[in-house]
């Protein structure tokens, strides 16, 4: 979470190459924390310049609307997601074990009792996209790129002999919509559907659709 920097200066001129990528990168970094902690429709343009010592008009000219900066946010909140997302798959070779992975990482909070943060863009992002082409736009394509790293992971699996050839692309869309579902009732704490029941749900369906092997008994925790 970025603090607040002080005052803001209002008469600021956008800066050039290096230090306008930095400045991006702190709007959206102030923006992401704020539309989590806030929601989108409590977020304005002059709190994102407040918590990130820029001026409103400096926003302005970066991202041009609020939806922009929303879904710019939500792109850069996932950057580290697929950064970390890729060196773990790089150190895991079973596709049982890569799957579980990426359940965990999208249905179940990092500590008991605490929501993702991306949650709550994804919820506004959806919410906005509803209403307006271009969010809807932009909402299908962070959509497709998460859909094509399960395509990439299930193919991989294929390669590897892990399963037999399957209809990848059917899979990661059925698959990346129960988990989108899994991630909301989880996040609203629904009773019914804590974060244990989210994971054996989705690793279930897996399991089914690609008949994966089962667990050795050896490598069960």
């Amino acid at each position: 979470m970025v603090s607040s920097t002080g005052s803001t200066a209002q008469d600021e001129s956008p800066p050039t190459t290096a230090a306008a990528d930095l400045r991006r990168d702190q709007m959206l970094e102030a923006a992401a924390a704020l539309i989590a902690e806030r929601g989108f429709s409590d977020t304005r343009i002059s709190d994102v310049a407040r918590r990130s010592g820029a001026s409103p008009a400096l926003v302005i000219y970066y991202f041009g609307t609020k939806d922009k900066l929303l879904t710019e946010a939500l792109r850069w909140s996932e950057i580290s997601f697929y950064e970390t997302v890729e060196e773990m798959l790089a150190e895991t070779p079973a596709l049982r074990d890569r799957l579980e992975m990426l359940v965990r990482m999208t249905c179940v909070p990092e500590r008991k009792g605490e929501v993702r943060s991306s949650w709550g863009l994804w919820f506004d992002l959806w919410a906005q996209a509803f209403r307006h082409p271009q969010v809807s736009k932009d909402r299908e394509d962070l959509d497709n790129r998460w859909r094509d790293m399960i395509v990439r992971v299930v193919r991989e699996g294929v390669g590897a002999g892990d399963i037999a050839k399957v209809d990848a692309k059917g899979f990661a869309v059925a698959w990346s919509a129960l988990i989108d579902g899994l991630a909301i009732q989880v996040a609203l704490e629904d009773p019914e559907v804590d974060p244990e029941r989210a994971f054996t749900i989705a690793m279930d369906f897996a399991s089914q659709a690609l008949d994966l092997p089962r667990r050795s008994r050896s490598r069960r925790r």
